[in-house]
């Protein structure tokens, strides 16, 4: 920034106490400059690397439409990331156009979790050049604060060279109904392990305070989803509601308190509506006793709340319809929605780039302009802390360097071995468990490229030749009618019985070990009669599998929930009580050693 801008906009003096830069600026804004605060809408990268133009398949504005004339300053960036140089290169282009503008306010980058190996779209984004771990479940299964921090920590150096400042994570919800499609990046079911592993997440990302090397978080989603009915997912309408027939709500706010003391920055309510209790039945983001009355009344929370991705406005996604998740206020118009969601107390709309409407709520008188202030403070005191204003351009060659380091790529290698969780391992008739098994072997394997099987064996071309057999298999989901649905594993936990007849042909053939994907607690137990071992991951590639598998690593992993012994005791579970099911195959804390 030139002298002469500086003496333009005192806000940018650094000696000056946040507060007083905060007004500073405040006072300079307009009605629309204010407005742009309160949308925080998702980016993509351009084909070219550059700034994108419009994306008619996402409803995506261009980033020139988005920053000159909605004048918007929060963005979620969409997509896989390219090198560490790419994309500084990308932010560093937005940050500038950003210069450009009338204020010059820097832009604030957010990101949904994109450090793990296994990739569900609907909740998590490809890591592309970053460092590789396991899933949250996955963290939580090592069951080591110190190691929950070092990712976090990791995770901060690779966004932070790339200007990404806000961690849409982590997902602090309790995993206590087993259908749930949103658990995979919980911390599992149990309230004092997601406390403890929720707060060290925390403070990597943080650190001790917010300031200019920090990642701030956004913790999820208040007051915690996971007791949902039938194990729905409110994205979609027949999931809005969250129940408490065991009468534990506040169980679920635990994770919380911790997360509150840790220092969380943002919070992020869920789409879900409360069903029979003292709340108002409408979605977390429009329910004023949960915002204003819990969360900044009971626990003083003074931060950032931005709500769960379009409430507002009906959409097209991937040329669907894809309606406001405006649960318990279907009959509101959107510009009627806005009210209510400010009215509740929340700062910010996430999912959303109209700022038009809020701009005709304030003209209209529906708003006041005193209002948007409340919150615009929130939103500018953040940029400031994060010291936003003085260093919004990064250093694209140290980028490229930071990202994908060797010793991050290692240390998430460790902790995707680490994760691995042995359920069985049956002895044979000489006396020799199924695990780990020698290097060196015939082995036929499923689901494993087999140049990765000839590191550590004979590739067999049919179970018949092998001598021992690795397959490995993703939960089991129901498909439903569209794409994006399809994104969220839903419905049943059984295995379809032509794969159960797949496992036990192949198991009467050779000993054969099988490795589950569980991002959802499955009904293992078809499996495991079949089986000469099982293990269940939540990301980890397949040469950290296959040398676990082999003895050259050990598995730390613990179950971080109960495995249900049939669907029967699933759909009698109560969904917001933990360890509910009734005799389950596997207690949580489950875990064999090698």
């Amino acid at each position: 920034m030139t002298e002469s801008n500086a003496v333009d906009r005192p806000w940018l003096d650094s000696n000056l106490p946040i507060a007083e830069r905060v007004e500073l600026l405040l006072a300079a804004m307009t009605l629309e400059e204010k407005a742009g605060l309160f949308f925080q809408s998702m980016i993509a990268i351009g084909e070219d690397g550059g700034l994108a133009e419009a994306d008619p398949v996402f409803g995506l504005p261009s980033t020139v439409d988005y920053v000159t004339e909605r004048h918007m300053t929060h963005f979620n960036l969409f997509g896989a990331a390219p090198s560490g140089r790419g994309l500084a290169e990308w932010q560093n282009a937005l940050q500038g156009l950003a210069a450009s503008t009338r204020l010059g306010i820097p832009v604030t980058i957010s990101t949904d979790p994109r450090h793990s190996f296994s990739e569900n779209p609907g909740a998590a984004i490809l890591a592309g050049a970053f460092s590789q771990w396991p899933e949250t479940m996955g963290l939580a299964a090592i069951r080591d604060e110190a190691l929950v921090e070092e990712f976090a920590n990791i995770a901060r150096q690779e966004y932070v060279s790339v200007g990404i400042r806000v961690a849409l994570h982590p997902q602090i919800d309790l995993a206590t109904e087993p259908r749930w499609a949103r658990q995979l990046s919980t911390f599992g079911e149990d309230a004092e392990l997601t406390a403890r592993l929720g707060a060290a997440y925390i403070r990597g990302f943080q650190g001790n305070t917010l300031g200019g090397q920090s990642v701030a978080t956004m913790i999820k989603h208040f007051p915690g989803g996971g007791p949902q009915k039938d194990g729905e997912d409110p994205h979609f309408a027949y999931g809005r509601e969250q129940v408490y027939p065991g009468g534990e709500f506040e169980l679920h706010l635990r994770p919380f308190e911790a997360a509150f003391e840790a220092g969380a920055s943002q919070v992020m309510p869920y789409y879900g509506m409360p069903v029979g209790t003292e709340h108002e039945e409408v979605g977390f983001g429009f329910n004023k006793s949960v915002i204003t009355g819990l969360l900044r009344g009971r626990f003083g929370f003074e931060g950032i709340v931005c709500t769960d991705w379009g409430l507002i406005n009906d959409s097209v996604l991937m040329g669907e319809p894809f309606p406001a998740r405006a649960w318990g206020v279907e009959a509101l118009t959107p510009l009627e929605r806005i009210v209510k969601v400010l009215d509740a107390g929340v700062d910010q709309f996430g999912g959303e780039n109209t700022p038009h409407q809020l701009i005709e709520l304030v003209r209209d008188g529906k708003i006041t302009e005193q209002r948007l202030d409340v919150s615009a403070r929130r939103l500018l005191r953040e940029k400031f802390v994060l010291g936003l204003f003085e260093n919004a351009m990064v250093d694209a060659s140290a980028a490229e360097d930071i990202v994908g380091a060797a010793e991050f790529v290692a240390a998430g290698e460790a902790a995707q071995r680490a994760s691995i969780t042995v359920l069985t391992n049956d002895v044979n008739s000489e006396g020799v468990p199924a695990l780990p098994f020698a290097r060196g072997l015939r082995i036929y394997a499923e689901g494993i490229d087999p140049e990765v099987v000839a590191e550590f064996g004979v590739v067999a071309s049919s179970p018949g030749e092998a001598d021992i057999a690795v397959l490995r298999l993703q939960a089991p989901f129901e498909t439903r009618a569209t794409f994006f649905e399809n994104f969220f594993h839903a419905g049943s936990l059984d295995f379809d019985p032509d794969t159960l007849e797949h496992v036990r042909e192949i198991a009467g053939q050779v000993p054969t070990i099988v490795d589950v994907f569980l991002d959802r607690p499955a009904i293992l137990e078809p499996i495991v009669d079949a089986a000469a071992a099982v293990v269940v991951n939540w990301g980890v590639n397949a040469r950290a599998l296959l040398d676990v598998l082999t003895g050259g690593a050990k598995p730390k992993g613990r179950l971080p929930f109960d495995v249900p012994r049939s669907m029967s005791a699933v759909e009698q579970n109560l969904p917001d009580v933990p360890f509910d099911t009734v005799d389950p195959l596997f207690h949580f804390g489950h875990g064999l050693s090698l």
